[in-house]
């Protein structure tokens, strides 16, 4: 695998079928010139392959045992680094605890002592929902080797993870300035 190849097939995917121009409400509530819906590109399958080699490169890297996140951002990004042959398990962090069923907040194969979870999101602005994640893992006693997302909006968000996730590494797969570099708001 040609890691620089993917990252350009994953951002001529992103640029192709993510980016979306016109104004839009954020989900933490700032106000944006463009969109970046990284689920329409990484559930097609040229994405969907390209992100999962990047992810999957990385968390074996970090010696990851599992990959997750914040459900919906992070569901496509491990399940595309398990397609990629990543061999470890995926859960996903509900945004509150399930009230029905098994009543868990994290949801997948169960977290065992010893598991190395590689944080996974797809669009990073301010950081909440990666850092949401960090915390319901944390909560939970995962030791976490690495976050990524697919894409950074630079939009403080990097700042924000490495405050709550001091000396684990994290990586921006792309940014808005790959994706939109003629972008208004530079």
């Amino acid at each position: 695998m040609d890691v620089n190849t993917a990252r350009q097939r994953l951002i001529a995917e992103l640029r192709t079928h993510a980016l979306v121009l016109g104004e839009v409400t954020l989900t933490s509530g700032l106000v944006a010139q463009y969109y970046v819906d990284a689920k329409r590109a990484t559930l097609l399958p040229a994405g969907f392959s390209a992100l999962g080699e990047l992810v999957a490169a990385l968390a074996e890297e970090w010696g990851a045992t599992a990959v997750g996140g914040l459900t919906m951002g992070a569901d496509p990004v491990a399940c595309a680094a398990l397609a990629a042959g990543f061999d470890g398990k995926a859960f996903f962090v509900r945004k509150e605890v399930k009230q029905h069923g098994l009543s868990r907040r994290i949801e997948g194969p169960l977290p065992e002592p010893g598991d190395r979870v590689c944080v996974v999101e797809d669009v990073v602005s301010t950081g909440g929902s990666t850092i949401q994640a960090i915390e319901a893992f944390r909560s939970e006693g995962i030791e976490m080797v690495g976050i990524v997302s697919v894409l950074d909006r630079l939009a403080g968000g990097a700042e924000r993870i490495a405050e709550a996730a001091p000396g684990i590494p994290y990586v921006a797969l792309t940014t808005i300035d790959d994706v939109h570099p003629d972008r208004p708001d530079r």
